[in-house]
């Protein structure tokens, strides 16, 4: 494929859905249906006409979506095969708190490779230009940014669950101790959940709301709670959860119960800390071997040398 080809092609695509709009919007292309009108009088009790509202008549992106739904099912289901389990999926996205189900992600992954896909043209373009490149390498290198699309989509949203679960585990001990102080001022567990997502700010504390909610429903605290931790997975949660419900069952003082999951929250945070020193340790001997140390050798050498040249 030339660059004038190509350039042809992107201008005739762009051309074809500006007349599309322009046709659209014409009085009688656009004149609404009998469905249509009727539509915002039954919107209350039809989902039909709640979708038919919602609508827009000059949208060619619908009829391009029922033309092209086989191949875009079938790159959907390559990106699922590329990307991993549905079900890890599910649970990155639950733990980023993220809206999106697993096909909506899906699609949204399908669309950063066809941003990498179009960046790899503009790659190939630019390389057959300077350089003359062979039509293979031009697939290669168009294929390669349409996965490396794909797959930093995942790995952002990895980076995503990885933050907020760690925003979380700092938030648990302080969560925590507020909880202990209701308790002690003589309120119940739901009551002090919900004076903590209340008066709070914060991952941990949205969860708690989203508990109190699912309680106000008619679901058991404990096995809101339960269900809860097992969708975050985060560690530090899952045995607050399991000592909490094992108290409520036993009857044991809530009160101690926290107050000893607040002094365990804070020690894995000084252990998590100094783990993550250890860790930084190491890295911090990059820029004083590499920077620093040569930088102190040539400033000790460099007079001595001097004086060693001059003959003073």
């Amino acid at each position: 494929m030339t660059p004038t080809l190509a350039l042809a092609l992107v201008w005739g695509l762009l051309l074809g859905l500006g007349l599309w709009s322009v046709i659209g919007s014409l009085p009688r292309l656009s004149r609404p249906s009998l469905a249509t009108r009727v539509a915002p009088y039954v919107r209350d009790v039809s989902p039909g006409a709640r979708e038919m509202l919602g609508r827009t008549p000059v949208d060619p992106l619908p009829v391009f979506g029922f033309l092209l739904t086989p191949l875009l099912t079938g790159m959907r289901h390559a990106v699922a095969a590329l990307a991993g389990n549905p079900t890890q999926t599910a649970r990155r996205l639950r733990q980023a708190g993220s809206p999106l189900a697993v096909d909506e992600f899906r699609s949204r992954q399908l669309a950063w490779g066809a941003a990498g896909a179009a960046l790899g043209v503009l790659a190939s373009l630019a390389a057959v230009r300077s350089q003359g490149i062979p039509f293979v390498a031009q697939v290669v290198i168009v294929l390669v940014f349409a996965v490396g699309g794909v797959v930093g989509r995942d790995y952002l949203l990895q980076r995503q669950a990885r933050a907020r679960l760690a925003r979380m585990a700092e938030e648990l001990p302080t969560v925590l101790e507020f909880l202990t102080l209701s308790l002690s001022a003589g309120e119940g567990i739901l009551d002090a959940i919900r004076r903590v997502s209340r008066v709070s700010s914060g991952e941990l504390s949205a969860e708690l709301a989203g508990v109190i909610a699912d309680v106000n429903t008619g679901t058991p605290f404990a096995d809101t709670l339960t269900r809860r931790a097992a969708d975050l997975e985060l560690p530090a949660f899952t045995r607050f959860t399991e000592q909490l419900t094992g108290a409520l069952d036993r009857g044991t003082p809530l009160v101690e119960v926290l107050r000893a999951q607040a002094q365990d929250s804070r020690d894995d945070a000084k252990r998590r800390m100094l783990e993550l020193a250890g860790k930084k340790e190491v890295a911090m001997l990059v820029p004083l071997v590499f920077l620093i140390l040569p930088v102190t050798i040539a400033f000790a050498i460099f007079p001595g040398i001097w004086v060693l040249q001059v003959g003073f």
